[in-house]
């Protein structure tokens, strides 16, 4: 990625969704797939425990970007394109308490996408908050949006 430098350490490589977010071509879908293929890895090993073991990779994403945002920003400028643990924590929040089917999943996946490049309904406002509450929240916004709308898919069409 041009313009950018790339910093070592965990922190860094956290943010960047373990290096999704140096990809090329639209970081953000393939940060938001790698958080599918993580999450189907977390189920297949935890799978009585998934709910929890989710919500703790929820937190610990949560946490890792409040701090780390903002030093992405002091080095990068206002959200970052390289940092993409935003989109990997919207896309956990979009499947928390959905079942786990490919089929939902993937329709969940679009829905989030969509809902996270448009910024509808709030989510562009929630952009403006500062430090890392504004880059995290908008996708937690955005993953909230994409369950409620398969939520109400599958109510009205069984």
């Amino acid at each position: 990625m041009t313009g950018y430098r790339q910093p070592d350490g965990w922190l860094w490589w956290f943010l960047c969704g373990f290096g999704t977010g140096w990809l090329p071509l639209a970081p953000g879908t393939w940060a938001a797939a790698l958080a599918l293929m993580l999450a189907a890895t977390l189920h297949a090993v935890t799978s009585e425990f998934f709910p929890i073991a989710l919500a703790i990779a929820i937190t610990a994403a949560g946490v890792i970007g409040l701090i780390g945002i903002p030093r992405a920003e002091v080095l990068w400028g206002k959200d970052p394109t390289p940092v993409v643990l935003d989109e990997m924590l919207g896309m956990w929040v979009a499947i928390w308490a959905a079942p786990v089917e490919w089929k939902i999943w993937s329709a969940i996946f679009l829905a989030f996408r969509v809902f996270d490049i448009a910024k509808p309904l709030g989510i562009r406002y929630l952009e403006r908050l500062p430090g890392g509450w504004g880059v995290m929240l908008d996708d937690v916004l955005a993953g909230i949006y994409a369950f409620l709308l398969w939520r109400a898919f599958d109510w009205l069409w069984p």
